[in-house]
């Protein structure tokens, strides 16, 4: 299948997963290529310390790329996605960042939150140290083993 030449009864298939389930993306894996579904999500007013998506009307778009080799995640500090979502850099949109790069950390500190099927994730520091680098922007979509954060 080339770039182009995208299956568009798959991507139905997965746009019905993904109503059916409530999820805001879904995301398959060939050893060449890679298709992408996701349905545009806004944010409502949040609660108090949460952030509240609310799915969108459906407008989709689909993705059919070669997958791109992941230079950083053997790193030894390397804080990986334990399940696809979408990462938030801090408790509710006003609020500050949970990190910044050169923070000081400890084991056990929130270090960002992954949406996943409405139900918000902190993810912990494994470890104490410094944050070296913040792969993941706020309202990013993130996959299973996706390097999140480099901890050193």
């Amino acid at each position: 299948m080339s770039k182009l030449d995208i299956d568009k009864k798959a991507i139905r298939e997965l746009a019905e997963i993904m109503n059916e389930t409530g999820l805001g993306e879904i995301e398959i894996e060939t050893d060449d290529h890679r298709l992408r579904v996701s349905m545009s999500t806004s944010v409502a007013a949040p609660a108090p310390l949460v952030h509240a998506a609310v799915t969108a009307a459906a407008t989709m778009a689909a993705v059919a790329e070669p997958a791109a080799p992941a230079d950083v995640s053997n790193h030894p500090g390397a804080v990986k996605s334990p399940m696809v979502g979408t990462a938030y850099m801090s408790p509710e949109p006003t609020a500050p960042a949970f990190i910044q790069v050169g923070d000081t950390i400890s084991e056990g500190q929130t270090l960002l939150i992954v949406e996943a099927m409405k139900t918000m994730n902190p993810i912990a520091a494994p470890k104490g140290g410094k944050v070296l680098e913040i792969l993941v922007s706020d309202k990013e979509p993130v996959e299973f083993g996706q390097p999140l954060v480099i901890v050193e």
